[in-house]
């Protein structure tokens, strides 16, 4: 786990990542095969052997809670599947996971017969050999110092929120967002954390930021510049971080392609979330490792699946963002809960989905 959120200099592994010209030489093989398409499908089928190591080193796969949220909040029953904090996390590391991600510190009260607390958390996390990377919970000014509290408790090097900073389409808001976050991320910094956003598909819709007003004063045209990558240059690169949902990005990719300039005049630009990467490198420890087919009939371009078995080329994307000791992807998928006819479904994701992630890998240089 990296434990230097204070954006100190990188070391000799981050010196020796691809270069952006190696970078957008190899972003430019996939663009080939997206043109208009809007989704990077192309995968590596190299054989894992001799010669090649993992990309995603074993002590940096994690799981993020979410996933598995009908287990942890389950109260006892007779299924045979795990449930509870206890038990779930106990799964997760037999699964081999090092790391997991929270959404959230209740489970059913019928376990304790109260609620569990993040002490005991902290406990059975050591017990298990898994580290808590983060949280999605909510940043608001005056929680922030009990949120806080809780991270530290569960040893926590970043703590975040599943939340875009802002919903609006003008970069005033963005500001003020912005604004917000650098002073949060000063006091979180201040206790040894890092403060993140995670981006969900609107976060890379275009801004309203030219041409004609409308009756309130807006703008109502674009100059291209998407939400989130405005922000990029507001929040402050020392206190502000995010985590890279991958999936949601291809959604980007997929749903906004096209806008309105000054002048009137449609225009398209494709979205690259590797590049979108690379361009703020040491400002991505975290990413949601989620997979998904692409289907075009959908709004959203893609169904979601266990890792490995959709169409995002994880093996590409990995291989070309590099630095994969800060880099720490958390599996993840929203759907993964089976409900009351298959109860363990998100389990068993989560094994094949671990798998999956183990297996891909690089050459060795």
């Amino acid at each position: 786990m990296d434990r230097n959120p204070g954006g100190a200099p990188p070391g000799p592994a981050a010196r020796s990542r691809l270069t952006r010209r190696g970078i957008l030489a190899a972003s430019a093989a996939a663009a080939v095969a997206l043109g208009a398409a809007g989704m990077n499908i192309m995968r590596s089928d190299a054989p894992a052997g001799t010669g090649r190591e993992p990309l995603i080193p074993a002590r940096n796969r994690g799981l993020m809670l979410y996933s598995v949220r009908d287990r942890i909040t389950a109260a006892p029953d007779d299924s045979g599947v795990p449930y509870g904090f206890e038990r779930v996390l106990a799964r997760v590391a037999e699964l081999g996971y090092a790391e997991v991600e929270f959404a959230g510190y209740d489970q059913s009260t019928e376990i304790l017969g109260r609620q569990i607390t993040p002490a005991e958390i902290r406990r059975i996390l050591d017990d298990n050999g898994l580290v808590a990377n983060g949280a999605h919970t909510r940043i608001d000014p005056d929680t922030f110092e009990r949120q806080m509290d809780i991270a530290q408790t569960l040893g926590m090097a970043n703590i975040g929120t599943g939340a875009d900073p802002s919903g609006s389409p003008y970069p005033a808001d963005w500001d003020v967002a912005a604004d917000l976050w650098n002073g949060l991320g000063r006091r979180a910094h201040a206790r040894g954390l890092r403060l993140y956003t995670h981006n969900h598909a609107a976060a890379y819709s275009f801004l309203l930021d030219e041409g004609p007003p409308d009756a309130a004063g807006r703008p109502t045209r674009s100059s291209g510049t998407r939400r989130l990558e405005y922000f990029f240059g507001r929040a402050d690169p020392r206190y502000v971080f995010f985590e890279l949902d991958i999936y949601w990005a291809y959604v980007a990719r997929f749903r906004y392609r096209r806008y309105v300039d000054r002048s009137g005049a449609e225009r398209t630009g494709l979205f690259d979330p590797i590049l979108n990467v690379a361009a703020n490198s040491r400002r991505f420890p975290l990413f949601h490792a989620k997979d998904g087919d692409r289907d075009s009939t959908r709004a959203d371009g893609h169904v979601m699946t266990p890792l490995g078995e959709g169409d995002i080329d994880f093996q590409r994307f990995f291989a070309t963002i590099g630095d994969p000791d800060f880099r720490h992807p958390n599996w993840e998928q929203d759907t993964a809960p089976g409900g009351a006819a298959n109860p363990a479904q998100s389990l068993e994701f989560a094994a094949r989905s671990y798998r999956n992630m183990s297996e891909l890998t690089v050459h060795r240089r």
